[in-house]
């Protein structure tokens, strides 16, 4: 079968608190309402909740919990709501959404075709946290401090997800979670040792596990079991949440969409270019039947705590066959046959895949090496990598520091910080790490929705409507309010992320337009 394309998601939780003099120990629920209520948007589906009524004066959060069940909304009137998924706005700005999850911001990009459109609308998150952040630090009382962090651990035993999400074929689904086909364990074994260029770093371990100074990952410690739903508790590598977000695609082919928990949040645009264009691949070449058994692990929380704790890079874990392997081994097993698939010219749903597959071999090939000029290309790249080197330079010039102390713990979180003191946006300031793409491409990340999916049609029907013409709006779909009384609201359905593109809505506008809407064409954005 050939793969189809693969249309990229993901959804960040973001660290947020409010210190008050001190160092909070808990994300705080105040932190993520003040910070959305900073961004625009039109309510979503939810269940039942208006966030405009909530932050209606921005006087109505405070009587929310965070505990779920019922609270009282600003007209007096009891409203459920789910604390994994509350408030939530679609953006109008480029067809992204946030909310609320657990007390924590999450920010959504849209759907993307590319690697490098995801880099973009993850950076575009990234500056929307930033200007929500600054916006909210403005409510608070003298002496509190607002602070945000696109990490995944508060190094106190809790963390949070940063989320990839790939659409596949309901076959590739079905051999990974019904028939418990070895691609399971495959993909199990792919994304264990992509640590290499997904980690952003941490200091210590959490989660009972054996301290060490320094490991690649944050999540890491934090994985229990192999497969299964959830999220939150006892989580697994490989999570099997069925929640397509699509419906029947063009030609009867059933789509899917693989929700991966795994990965650290990282802020380098290398690491989440390799991030997002490697997961494409190896997904794409599942989908063509390939699936090699050699590649599997005996156990892999074994091997992700061996590989994830030694940032020297020369432990070993046991393939499934017994034999031994390093992790930049193990991704060499998935690189000679993804750039065979490429170099056969089978990887067309996947843009830029020559590029993909060179900058993950040369990555490789570094990190194997790790000669100084290697280690300086690699901290421009990776995450843990910058991470490790900036605080052995500092543990280096203060002899009274070593990775135990408060002070590099401290410079641990530091490092994702959005508020103007992170490390990391310290180094990227002075052009210190690999921006990968352009200002330009940034900048209209951040006002306009990806051209190719079916993001650019959902953004330009709530740009026409306005958050009063709409009815719900999710993923799939947009439920526009009619425009007389009477009439039945009007369901657009998006069933097909690959679709309802800028040249759909242009070549087939003229035909489809009425009953759409009432106020005129889809205003184009440039």
């Amino acid at each position: 079968m050939d793969p189809v394309a693969k249309i990229l998601g993901a959804d960040v939780e973001l660290g947020n608190v409010i210190e008050n003099g001190h160092a909070a120990a808990m994300p705080n629920d105040r932190a993520a309402r003040l910070l959305l209520a900073q961004i625009e948007g039109v309510p979503g589906s939810g269940v039942g909740i208006n966030p405009y009524a909530v932050y209606g004066g921005y006087a109505g959060y405070a009587s929310y919990g965070s505990r779920g069940g019922y609270s009282r909304a600003a007209d007096g009137a009891q409203v459920e709501h789910d604390p994994q998924d509350w408030g939530r706005k679609f953006l109008t700005t480029n067809g992204g959404c946030a909310y609320i999850d657990l007390g924590h911001l999450e920010l959504c990009i849209p759907e993307v075709r590319s690697a490098r459109d995801f880099v973009c609308h993850h950076q575009a998150n990234l500056a929307l946290a930033r200007s929500a952040r600054e916006a909210a630090a403005a409510r608070l009382h003298d002496g509190q401090r607002l602070v945000v962090m696109a990490n995944n651990s508060d190094r106190l035993g809790n963390s949070w997800g940063g989320h990839l999400n790939v659409l596949i074929t309901r076959e590739l689904w079905r051999r990974i979670f019904e028939r418990m086909y070895p691609e399971l364990f495959v993909i199990a074994a792919f994304q264990t040792s992509s640590i290499l260029y997904t980690g952003q770093g941490k200091v210590g371990s959490e989660n009972t596990q054996p301290w060490v100074p320094y490991q690649i990952t944050q999540r890491g410690d934090f994985f229990e079991c192999l497969v299964g739903e959830q999220t939150t508790y006892r989580r697994p590598i490989i999570n099997a949440r069925d929640e397509a977000h699509c419906g029947p695609a063009s030609g009867g082919l059933e789509l899917a969409r693989l929700h991966v928990i795994f990965h650290d949040t990282t802020l380098t645009p290398v690491s989440n270019y390799l991030k997002a264009g490697v997961s494409q691949l190896v997904l794409a070449l599942l989908e063509t039947g390939w699936c090699d058994k050699q590649l599997m692990l005996a156990n892999p929380l074994d091997a992700l705590t061996a590989w994830g704790h030694d940032p020297d890079l020369g432990a070993s874990a046991a393939l499934a066959d017994g034999r031994s392997i390093t992790a930049i081994a193990h991704q060499r097993l998935f690189l000679e046959p993804v750039k065979a698939f490429v170099a056969r010219g089978d990887a067309s749903c996947v843009p830029d895949a020559q590029e993909i597959v060179a900058l993950w071999e040369d990555t490789l090939d570094r990190l194997e090496r790790r000669s100084a000029d290697d280690t300086e290309v690699l901290a421009r790249r990776l995450d843990w990598v910058l991470k490790r080197e900036l605080l052995s330079r500092a543990i280096a010039r203060h002899p009274g520091l070593d990775w135990a102390s408060p002070a590099i713990r401290a410079a641990d979180l530091r490092f994702a910080s959005l508020g103007g003191d992170g490390l990391y946006d310290a180094v990227a300031a002075v052009s210190g790490v690999d921006a990968w793409v352009t200002e330009a491409e940034l900048e209209r990340a951040q006002r306009v929705p990806p051209e190719d999916t079916r993001a650019w049609l959902r953004t330009m029907l709530l740009r026409q409507a306005g958050p009063r013409g709409i009815a719900r709006v999710n993923w799939d779909e947009v439920c526009l309010n009619p425009a007389a009384a009477r009439e039945p609201p009007l369901v657009v359905r998006l069933d097909d992320p690959r679709c309802h593109t800028r040249a759909d809505v242009q070549s087939h506008w003229a035909a489809s337009q009425a009953g759409l809407t009432q106020a005129g064409p889809i205003p184009v954005a440039t």
